[in-house]
């Protein structure tokens, strides 16, 4: 799984899903131990779950920058790999 960006120990990746409609525009946030799935729309952890000041980031992050992450995923359906993603400083 590409890592696209990597914050605060907090690391952001993106799955490849050729051929699979099945899932809607997500990306997945690890911090130590712990992993959530956040949707890109609308922004939102629709899975697993973080602590609350990492995914206060996380959230932050992606509104800042979902057309990124929107691009990335299409790059990654098409088979083509992602660009990554300016951190949070």
């Amino acid at each position: 799984m590409p890592e696209i960006s990597r914050f605060f120990g907090i690391v952001i990746r993106m799955f490849m899903e050729v051929g699979a409609p099945h899932h809607g525009p997500h990306f997945h946030a690890a911090y130590q131990d712990v992993k959530a799935v956040f949707g890109l729309d609308p922004v939102e952890c629709i899975g697993g779950g973080l602590p609350r000041t990492q995914q206060r980031l996380v959230d932050a992050w992606a509104e800042i920058h979902r057309e990124e992450l929107l691009r990335d995923w299409e790059l990654l359906q098409s088979g083509r790999p992602p660009l990554k993603i300016e951190p949070l400083r």
